[in-house]
């Protein structure tokens, strides 16, 4: 299972749930199932870059998660 950094942001929503393990093969999934476990920030997960271990994407689309995966959920920067 990946185990998952949620940033401090949305702890306020998971009752205090900082890290959680999650067994899913893609970002997706993985999404999915926190948005199904935590339906109050099931639409902010849609704004957060994906770190996967240690490699930052802003897109994740469907990259693989190993069982072993440690992931963590950043909030997007905005530049301009």
């Amino acid at each position: 299972m990946a185990t998952v950094h949620l940033p401090s942001g949305l702890t306020q929503y998971t009752g205090g749930v900082e890290t959680i393990d999650i067994d899913a093969a893609r970002v997706p999934e993985l999404i999915a199932a926190l948005g199904h476990r935590f339906p109050q920030i099931a639409e902010q997960l849609g704004e957060m870059a994906v770190a996967i271990d240690g490699e930052i994407y802003q897109d994740p689309g469907y990259q693989l998660l190993r069982a072993d995966s440690d992931v963590h959920l950043v909030p997007r920067i905005a530049g301009g």
